[in-house]
Parts: C-alpha cells; sequence; structure tokens
C-alpha cells in the first residue's frame, strides 16, 4: 500500500518530464488566471489535483462553461465545455511551442478563445511559450507517479485541514512555483511583506501575506533544489521556531529558506508514510501557534468533536 501510494520520485530520472509538466501546467493555469475574478491571496489562481492529474476547475467565458485537465494515466490534456464538446490532445516529448499552439488552438475551435500572458512565471530566464521550440521529455510512467503523490499528499493534507476552524485555504496547487500547498490563517493582519520575489510583482506578494500565515506543501523537485521534500513555514517567522521540537527526526531547518523541510524519501520509505507527514505538519504548525500565540482554542476544532475522518 505505502509503495503504491508513494512511489518514487528521482530528480535525475525524470527532471525534462517534471520541466514539461511545469510548462504545460503554466499554460493551464494563465488560462485559468485570465478566465477568473480576483480572490485574495491569488486563490483564483491555483490548479487542483484530481484523481488522474490536475485541473483548472470549472472557468467561465463569454461562450460559456469550460475546464481543462491535464491527465497523467491516460496522457492527454482534455477541454470540456458546458455544451457537451470536448476536444483531448495527447500528452508527448513535444515542445512547449507545441503544446501551447495545439492547445490554444482546440479552444479556438471549441469557441473559448483566450489571451494570456506568454512568458512563465516564477522562474529564472523564462522563455515564452510560443518561442520555446525545443523537443521536450514526457516520461509516461513518472508522471503517472507523480499524481499517485500528488494524490496521497491531498489526502494528507486535507484531513489536516480539516481540523481547523479558522480562516484556511483550500489544497491547492501552484503553477508558478510548481507546489502543492494548504495554509491556515491567525486572523491577525501580517507585517508588510518585503516582496522580491522573482517573476512575481511585489503587490501580489505582499496581498498573499497580508496576514499572518502558517503554509505547508510539498515540491517535487528543481534544478535549485532537487529532492523532492515537504516543507512548512510562517510569516511572519515567530521567534524559535527554527529550534522548535519538529518531527520526524528527518526534518531539518533550512536557515537559507527560513523554513522547515522533509524529504520526501524519508516519508516514502517510512514504515506509515501518512504518519510521517501528519506528525510533521502538526508539530511544525504546533510550534507555530504556541510561539506567535494564536487563539487556538478558537481557530482549531476540538478534539472531542464527534465526527472521525473515514
Amino acid at each position: 500500500m505505502a509503495q503504491a501510494d508513494w512511489p518514487r520520485l528521482d530528480y535525475s530520472e525524470w527532471s525534462g518530464t517534471l520541466r514539461s509538466l511545469h510548462m504545460w501546467s503554466q499554460i493551464l493555469g494563465k488560462v485559468r488566471l485570465v478566465t477568473s475574478p480576483w480572490l485574495n491571496h491569488s486563490w483564483h489562481v491555483p490548479l487542483y489535483v484530481t484523481p488522474v492529474g490536475l485541473t483548472t476547475s470549472t472557468m467561465y467565458h463569454r461562450a460559456g462553461a469550460f475546464d481543462i485537465e491535464l491527465d497523467f494515466h491516460e496522457h492527454a490534456v482534455r477541454v470540456r465545455t458546458d455544451r457537451g464538446e470536448h476536444r483531448a490532445l495527447r500528452l508527448r516529448e513535444q515542445s512547449v511551442a507545441t503544446f501551447h499552439a495545439d492547445l490554444m488552438s482546440a479552444l479556438d475551435d471549441l469557441g473559448f478563445s483566450v489571451e494570456i500572458l506568454e512568458v512563465p512565471s516564477e522562474i529564472p530566464d523564462p522563455i515564452p511559450f510560443d518561442e520555446d521550440t525545443v523537443v521536450g521529455a514526457y516520461d509516461p510512467d513518472a508522471a503517472s507517479r507523480f499524481a499517485r503523490v500528488l494524490n496521497s499528499t491531498t489526502r494528507v493534507f486535507t484531513q489536516f485541514r480539516a481540523r481547523f476552524l479558522g480562516k484556511s485555504s483550500p489544497v491547492h496547487f501552484f503553477w508558478g512555483s510548481f507546489d502543492l500547498a494548504v495554509t491556515r490563517f491567525s486572523g491577525r493582519p501580517a507585517p508588510e511583506h518585503p516582496g522580491g520575489i522573482p517573476g512575481l510583482p511585489d503587490w501580489i506578494t505582499r496581498e498573499a501575506y497580508s496576514h499572518e500565515v502558517y503554509s505547508c506543501g510539498f515540491w517535487p523537485g528543481g534544478e535549485m533544489s532537487p529532492a523532492a521534500a515537504f516543507y512548512s513555514y510562517a510569516y511572519p517567522t515567530p521567534d524559535g521556531f527554527s529550534s522548535a521540537p519538529v518531527q520526524p527526526a528527518e526534518a531539518f531547518w533550512s536557515e537559507e529558506m527560513g523554513e522547515y523541510f522533509l524529504p520526501y524519501e524519508a516519508v516514502r520509505t517510512s514504515s506509515d508514510p501518512d504518519a510521517a507527514l501528519r506528525d510533521f505538519l502538526r508539530s511544525t504548525y504546533n510550534a507555530v501557534a504556541d510561539l506567535a500565540e494564536w487563539d487556538r482554542d478558537k481557530l482549531e476544532v476540538p478534539s472531542d468533536f464527534p465526527h472521525q475522518f473515514r
């Protein structure tokens, strides 16, 4: 069960596929961005995990309602409309420019034409989608394993989110940074964020962190940090957080990043991966809530609440 739910993700084996998925998801995300009204903390931006991959969820256009899904099991990108029409394009080794052109053509054909900003977000030296003509990798097995990891992580994150009464984000996938995240809020305003995130305007970052947060997430790896890992941080960071008693033993504080990390491999190879991840989420949240003096009695589901997780 554990091996099936938490398969290996070796960056050296799937780095090319990861880049393809990152760029493809950015194109989907930018379609969602231009067809959705602004929500606080940019919650109109992310994608959502499905049993087979990632979806925009329903979007609205002058032609009607539609959605787009990346299916990493049947290896297709699908567009569906409220008229019952659909288009499916095969995921394969191809350039970002080809994927972009084919998807835009499918949307045009269905009457859902959109204009997006062609430059990828939150990455160094971005290449516009229509100019990224080098054929990129696509390993179907790696993509399917990634989908399983997203589903397993979403399951645990959703259970964790359910224990909080205060304001909380959905469990959602940010295509710019390419990570899955869920965020809890104390309810108190936060100091102005300094910004400085590459490829992201400071005003967006400052609005996203307008209030105190505890956030956790999953990072599948990348050029700057190849190993897949779970992370946890707070804004603002409370004094003493870096030396808090965090579990499990494999978790560590990064002074450079200002957050905790738990290697994915430590979770995957644990005798109980779900429990290892839950321990990480609970212990890092408890440290933030106690050190920052959150009103835990009002923000958390009582321990004697009768509903039990299924």
